[in-house]
């Protein structure tokens, strides 16, 4: 059966290092994608479990021809999932022949561990636990609809909408088709943990943003000074930088660069930030608030990686969330000038490089033990995430800079921000971050607590950390109310200049009216559902 083969390919892949488990399901010409990706996961969660039931019943040895990772699947299936599926195929009968004694040795196993479920046989890290909890946290995407039009859509559809949670004890307490409002981020639903809307009209037209909370708690930080009104952002640049080096990551290997994107006009205004789902993040925000005086140029996005693949998966969910100001570039973040004409005036940076992944609960389902890297691995990444703060922290003109992993080790968070205040005394301080944020910094230094940590005990969402750093003669206060209200819709009418009149001497000058264009809407909201995908980036 396909199903089998693909799976044991996908395991060979993982076990080689080649991809992780998603990305190689993703990538297999296998059609229905949900069951590969669950069989593949839960064979993986039991891989001890099922190694040590396959070896004991001398299965390899009697079955020559049969792969190892073959094996494991067919094992898992007849013994911890839910039967052959379509009959099994020409595996059923191999199977049934040791059936019996497969049994057995999976029985021995609970006697020797003194347990009586199967999932008791499992390590503690492979066990679910709060990380299973965490809800599906959906963005409404504002370039497109609005955040009532899509509570009634779910509405229509028979979900019931719960309103504004007022503690984290109300997303836990989730069930069934019932939803409700972030209490912290605006245009953030909350669904019942897994929740899959992969295949719902307003994802798949780009209207929803399937994305943790966290990762838009990265957005956010930028968000409190950035998006508010009267700053002039659009003649300013963001810089959207994953650096890729030589050093581990947590996501495939690179590819040597091969091209880049075509550079803007001098006229064009940059905005850059990294690549990952928040570079969707800086547009939705709007974070530049253009008036109609605004004599400004539109901003752009510039974003950095290494990987064409994850390049090319990037452009495809900017097209269809409907971001079209991202140039995105195959160059490695820590080979770009600070003095480089394009990005001198940058002035915001997304600062989002690789690391071990210890909070993400999806990776230490692929990969057991990923929570927990070694001290060796640990040095060398921080290492190289010092590195990158200390490159962005050189553009001449920045003012405001995210820090942001994936990560709980102090190693890569609390340690590296540490180091960059103390290689730049008095250039650059720490921001608070979402003040009514519950989980802070580790105090391992004056001002730790002014960054934001994450983790599915705490605050029911993916591990993470969040760190804040501009410029000292920067002000940092915004009121609190004020960085959660929701962004005005800018307006990119100008207003029109009045014109001067010579006026004859010892006359008096004559009023003039000046007519002022009526605001319109940037980026105006298509219908809830377009009958078209978006063009393609």
């Amino acid at each position: 059966m396909a199903l089998y083969a693909t799976a044991a390919s996908v395991l060979a892949g993982v076990e080689s290092r080649r991809g992780s488990i998603k990305g190689l399901v993703y990538a297999s010409s296998f059609q229905n994608v949900k069951q590969l990706y669950a069989l593949v996961c839960e064979t993986q969660r039991y891989s001890a479990v099922l190694d040590a039931v396959i070896a004991s019943a001398g299965l390899l040895r009697a079955e020559k021809k049969l792969r190892p990772h073959l094996a494991k699947v067919l094992v898992y299936e007849l013994l911890l999932g839910k039967g052959f599926r379509g009959g099994g195929g020409r595996w059923k009968p191999l199977l049934d022949r040791h059936q019996a004694r497969l049994k057995a040795e999976l029985a021995r196993l609970k006697v020797q561990r003194r347990v009586s479920r199967n999932e008791d046989l499992l390590q503690v890290g492979s066990r679910p636990g709060t990380a299973s909890q965490v809800p599906r946290f959906v963005r409404v995407n504002t370039l497109k609809t609005s955040l009532d039009d899509a509570v009634d859509y779910f509405k229509r559809q028979g979900f019931s909408y719960q309103g504004r949670a007022s503690s984290l004890e109300d997303a836990r307490a989730l069930r069934g088709r019932c939803f409700l409002l972030d209490p912290l981020l605006p245009e953030l639903l909350v669904f019942p943990a897994q929740t899959d809307l992969h295949d719902h009209p307003l994802y798949r037209a780009g209207h929803l943003i399937l994305q943790d909370k966290v990762g838009q708690a990265a957005g956010g930080a930028g968000r409190a000074r950035v998006g508010r009104p009267g700053v002039p952002v659009p003649q300013r640049c963001a810089l959207p930088a994953r650096p890729a080096a030589s050093q581990p990551r947590c996501w495939p290997r690179p590819r040597a660069p091969t091209s880049s994107t075509p550079v803007p006009p001098p006229a064009t205004r940059p905005v850059t930030w990294p690549l990952s789902s928040r570079t969707r993040d800086l547009w939705a925000l709007r974070c530049p608030v253009i008036r109609p005086s605004s004599p400004l140029s539109p901003r752009k996005i510039f974003a950095f990686d290494l990987d064409a693949g994850r390049l090319a998966s990037m452009a495809t969910l900017l097209a269809r969330a409907g971001v079209s100001c991202c140039e995105l570039a195959e160059e490695d973040f820590l080979a770009v000038s600070p003095s480089d004409q394009r990005f001198r005036r940058v002035q915001y940076i997304l600062l989002d490089p690789s690391c071990s992944g210890s909070g993400m609960p999806a990776r230490q389902l692929e990969e057991p033990g990923a929570g927990t890297p070694s001290k060796a691995r640990l040095q060398a990444l921080a290492g190289f995430q010092q590195r990158a703060l200390r490159h962005a922290l050189t553009f001449p003109s920045l003012q405001r800079l995210v820090y942001s992993t994936c990560s709980l080790c102090q190693e890569e968070n609390e340690d590296v921000v540490r180091d960059a205040l103390q290689q730049n005394p008095g250039t650059f301080r720490l921001a608070p971050v979402l003040p009514s944020w519950p989980h802070r910094g580790l105090s391992t230094f004056p001002g730790a607590e002014h960054c934001l940590r994450a983790s599915p005990e705490t605050t029911l969402t993916g591990g993470f950390f969040v760190a804040v750093l501009e410029r000292a003669e920067v002000p940092s206060s915004v009121p609190q109310a004020e960085a959660a209200a929701p962004e005005p819709t800018p307006s990119a009418a100008p207003r029109r200049k009045r014109r001067r009149q010579a006026v004859a001497p010892g006359a008096q000058p004559r009023t003039q009216q000046v007519r002022r264009a009526s605001p319109s809407r940037v980026g105006r909201k298509s219908p809830l559902l377009p009958a078209a995908q978006p063009a393609g980036f």
